[in-house]
């Protein structure tokens, strides 16, 4: 499948916040626990774990990776679940589950794993945890997202690159502040 064919297919729709994403959350963190162990630490991240904030109904959450169990064992364990592996995610493991060949579900999940020392990945919390301190904030990246949202509906890539600034400058202010 092309670029274009996939941006048509799962197009970037931001939606008014929604007090299940949490719920969601919650679920499925449960559920990813019970795979391994549970005293992995497990993270909320992404637009959907700021309280207020419209974002894409993707609930992003961050997995440390287990001890002792291989990639490919990971990657086996996920897929026999039905999550879809990422393979050009190249940095860490990820999965996606939500996603169908008509398009994407009402809620869709993207799961990252990796581990602690990956700070790069864990910082992720430090951007959440100030936008859900800081409104302003966090309605100038809600008013980024909706205009991006409008302007890259069908570039996935081009969404998540033109936020990368803001998000960037954001998370280093946040841990100068909060670190």
């Amino acid at each position: 499948m092309t670029k274009e064919e996939l941006g048509q297919l799962y197009p970037i729709v931001v939606k008014p916040y929604n007090l299940e994403w949490v719920s969601y959350y919650e679920d499925e963190k449960i559920f990813l626990l019970s795979l391994f162990a549970d005293n992995l630490l497990v993270e909320h991240i992404g637009s959907t774990a700021v309280v207020g904030l419209s974002a894409k109904p993707t609930i992003d959450i961050l997995l440390e990776k287990p001890d002792g169990v291989s990639d490919k064992g990971i990657i086996d364990i996920f897929e026999s679940y039905g999550y879809i592996h990422m393979k050009e995610q190249t940095n860490h493991l990820m999965f996606v589950k939500g996603y169908t060949p008509e398009g994407i579900e009402d809620i869709s999940y993207h799961i990252h794993i990796s581990p602690l020392n990956q700070s790069w990945l864990w910082d992720r919390t430090y951007f959440r945890d100030y936008l859900n301190l800081n409104n302003e904030l966090k309605m100038e990246y809600q008013d980024i997202k909706i205009k991006l949202a409008g302007k890259y509906r069908n570039d996935r890539e081009a969404y998540t690159e033109s936020k990368s600034d803001f998000i960037k400058r954001v998370t280093e202010e946040a841990k100068r502040v909060l670190g």
